[in-house]
């Protein structure tokens, strides 16, 4: 069995993005992942389809209905033997990381994610059926379409079989195995030249240890700069050596 999405939406027609290009139509088609789409409309019965209403206790937008929205999610949820879990795309809740596309990714999982639209949905289909909400950061779409085909994508290139080279997910920006969790060095390709910026002579030399240094000191002059927050994470898991610390010190002074 493999990795399994199924997403709840008002709009399905957005999520080939990411089934009909790149990487993940590429392991859609080889049967690395399953994808699967529900309309909360079709579970209407009015002839407008109606899928929202105003909120009880005033106040600005619309509410999604639950009963639509909650028979969307259940017949996602029995679309396959294998339980899944209800995720909620929602700015309230836990930030996205990548240990948690990593953890998604595992196995033969399921995963339904709900995609809200307009002001909010109903708080009892939230209380009844959703195990758990994710955020992309501490910004507020239009709908969880978006967030949904980021966390897709972000699983998928992990899937083995996915990327044409298995090391590239090893060493993304964030991932323990190889980068200790740091960001991802800087990176250069054809021509040496380029509008008077050479590429460092380094990346040149042939000299693999020296290389592999210099990726390892830019990664943490990345981090240190940028997320210096992921230092201290790293400091703490032991994935810093010795020489990363005396390099470390260097740039502090």
């Amino acid at each position: 069995m493999a990795l399994r999405f199924d997403v709840v939406t008002l709009f399905p027609e957005m999520f080939s993005a990411v089934t009909e290009s790149g990487i993940g139509a590429r392991a859609l088609r080889n049967d690395l992942w399953r994808f699967a789409a529900w309309n909360p409309r079709d579970r209407t019965v009015d002839a407008y389809r109606r899928v929202d209403d105003r909120p009880f206790g005033g106040g600005p937008g619309m509410v999604m209905l639950a009963e639509p929205l909650a028979q969307a999610i259940e017949a996602a949820k029995a679309a396959d033997d294998r339980p899944a879990k209800v995720v909620l795309m929602s700015p309230q809740g836990a930030p996205f990381t990548h240990a948690r596309a990593a953890a998604m990714a595992e196995g033969d999982a399921r995963h339904v994610l709900v995609c809200g639209r307009y002001e909010a949905i109903d708080e009892r289909v939230l209380a009844s059926l959703v195990d758990e909400e994710i955020s992309l950061g501490d910004f507020v779409l239009s709908g969880g379409e978006i967030a949904a085909m980021a966390v897709i994508d972000a699983c998928v290139r992990l899937l083995p079989g996915a990327m044409n080279d298995a090391e590239s997910t090893a060493r993304d920006s964030f991932a323990d195995e190889a980068s200790g969790g740091l960001l991802d060095c800087p990176h250069y390709t054809r021509p040496e030249q380029w509008r008077d910026m050479p590429v460092p002579d380094v990346l040149l030399s042939g000299h693999h240890a020296n290389i592999a240094r210099w990726r390892r000191e830019q990664s943490l002059l990345a981090t240190a700069r940028k997320r210096p927050d992921l230092i201290g994470r790293a400091r703490s898991l032991g994935l810093l050596s010795a020489r990363d610390e005396q390099y470390l010190k260097q740039l502090e002074q």
